[in-house]
C-alpha cells in the first residue's frame, strides 16, 4: 500500500462513520472502525465484517472504542463520562475493551484505540496510579495477540500525556494524532505537541478546528479540513519529518454536509500528499 493512504471512519451498526457501501463509493483503501456492539461482535459477524471489507480491499487500520455513556456535550461532561477514567463504569468497560482487542485480533487488526478520558492529577495521585495500572491491563492484553493501543489525543497537553505514556512503561501504547482536538480542548498548538509526541504517534485523524467560535456553537465542532487553524499543510510536513507512513484518516463529525466535507478532504489530502511526496 501507498504512503499516507487516505482513510475515513467506519461504522457496521449505525455508529460512528459510514458504512462499507459509502467507502466504497469514496474509494478510500482504509478506515477506522468504530468497534459494534456486543450483538456484532460473534465469530459469524466477524467472519462476515472481514470477509467484506477484503472483497472491498479496504484495510481496517484500527479497531476504535466507544462507549454509550460517553458524553461530549460539554466538557465537564467528558471528565464525567468518557473512557477508562470513572471509576463507576471502569471494570465493565476493562472488560468490553479486551472483548474488542479479541475481536479486532480475528478481523486481522493490529491496533485498538479510545478516548482514554481526562488523566486525573499528578503521577503520585492514587487516581492517577490506578488508570496506569488499567492502562497496562489493556497494554499487557494487547502485546498477547501482537496488537497496538493507541490513544487518541485531545484531553491533555502534550507534556501530560508524554508524562502518562512513560509512567505506563508499555512499547505497545501510542498516540492516535488529532491535531484538531488540541485545538478544541485547549491542550496546546496541535504542531507544537506533535513534535513532542511525534515518536509515539502510530495514527492519526485528519481534522480541522477553529480557535474562534461563533457565538452558538457547540465548543466540540469541527471545520472542513483545511478551514481550520491546524495548517494541515504543515500538520502533514511534519509526519513526513518524523516518518510517518500510515493512514491519514478523515474525521468529519458534526456538518450538514458530511459526504461533501469528506470528500473536500480527500480531494485536498490527495493533492498535498502529491505535492510533499512528489
Amino acid at each position: 500500500m501507498q504512503i499516507w493512504p487516505t482513510g475515513i471512519f467506519a461504522s457496521i451498526d449505525g455508529g460512528l462513520g459510514a458504512g462499507i457501501e459509502s467507502v466504497q463509493k469514496l474509494g478510500v483503501p482504509t478506515v477506522q472502525l468504530s468497534a459494534p456492539s456486543a450483538a456484532l461482535r460473534t465469530a459469524e459477524d466477524c467472519a462476515q465484517i472481514k470477509a467484506e471489507f477484503a472483497a472491498a480491499g479496504i484495510q481496517i487500520s484500527v479497531v476504535f472504542i466507544g462507549f454509550p455513556e460517553d458524553d461530549y456535550q460539554t466538557v465537564e461532561h467528558v471528565v464525567q463520562t468518557v473512557g477508562l477514567v470513572p471509576e463507576g463504569t471502569r471494570e465493565a468497560r476493562l472488560k468490553e475493551t479486551l472483548e474488542i482487542a479479541d475481536f479486532a485480533a480475528a478481523l486481522g487488526v493490529d491496533a485498538i484505540g479510545m478516548h482514554l478520558g481526562f488523566v486525573p492529577g499528578e503521577p503520585q495521585d492514587a487516581a492517577f496510579q490506578q488508570l496506569v495500572e488499567v492502562t497496562r491491563a489493556v497494554c499487557d492484553h494487547c502485546r498477547n495477540q501482537g496488537q497496538f493501543f493507541h490513544l487518541e489525543t485531545g484531553q491533555e497537553t502534550a507534556d501530560e500525556l508524554l508524562t502518562f505514556i512513560e509512567a505506563v512503561g508499555r512499547d505497545e501504547l501510542k498516540v492516535n494524532f488529532d491535531p484538531a482536538n488540541m485545538i478544541l480542548y485547549g491542550a496546546g498548538d496541535p504542531l507544537e505537541a506533535l513534535d513532542r509526541v511525534g515518536a509515539h504517534v502510530r495514527s492519526v485523524h485528519c481534522k480541522d478546528a477553529s480557535e474562534t467560535r461563533r457565538a452558538d456553537q457547540p465548543w466540540y465542532e469541527d471545520a472542513p479540513l483545511g478551514t481550520g487553524d491546524v495548517n494541515i499543510e504543515a500538520f502533514l510536513r511534519k509526519l513526513n519529518d518524523l516518518g510517518y507512513e500510515g493512514p491519514l484518516t478523515i474525521e468529519r463529525e458534526y456538518s450538514p454536509d458530511q459526504a461533501g466535507d469528506i470528500a473536500s478532504a480527500l480531494k485536498l489530502l490527495e493533492g498535498l500528499r502529491a505535492k510533499i511526496l512528489g
